[in-house]
């Protein structure tokens, strides 16, 4: 499956919108929560434990935080706006310009959908992983800028 930030990017460059879920199970619209990671993080790990052969194991590799796919569009717009000479603009502006549309759940998904995922990075931290992690905002701008330039 493709990342959300390829499907915004391609949206927002096509019809000039990205679209995201209408709120559930508590949550606003585009207020779902994921745990984002970057390839390039996950990258990193690996190469973490081939430099570290003597731990061992299955271990989570996400953040740590959970952020919205409100802020995954967000940065995805701003890029695109920053890389076609416009200022950034806040996530309301976004709302109100119609920049970020909400959409109805397809049927049948709305009741099974996981609206909240954060990774448990503790046993990585405790193998001696102490790297950060890239944010949404920045790992997806890294992620767009080369995404233009492919």
């Amino acid at each position: 499956m493709a990342s959300v930030a390829f499907h915004l990017f391609n949206q927002y460059r096509s019809e000039r919108r990205a679209k995201l879920f209408e709120g559930s199970a508590g949550f606003g619209p585009g207020e779902q929560r994921r745990d984002f990671v970057s390839v390039a993080d996950v990258v990193q790990v690996n190469l973490h434990f081939l430099d570290h052969p003597q731990h061992t194991g299955i271990f989570n590799v996400g953040t740590g935080r959970a952020q919205t796919f409100n802020q995954v569009a967000s940065a995805v717009v701003n890029t695109l706006r920053d890389a076609g000479g416009e200022r950034p603009i806040e996530l309301a502006q976004m709302q109100t310009e119609a920049l970020i549309e909400y959409t109805p759940f397809p049927a049948g998904l709305k009741d099974k959908y996981q609206s909240y995922t954060q990774a448990d990075i503790s046993r990585l931290r405790r193998a001696g992983y102490s790297v950060p992690f890239l944010s949404v905002e920045q790992g997806v701008e890294r992620y767009v800028k080369w995404l233009l330039e492919s």
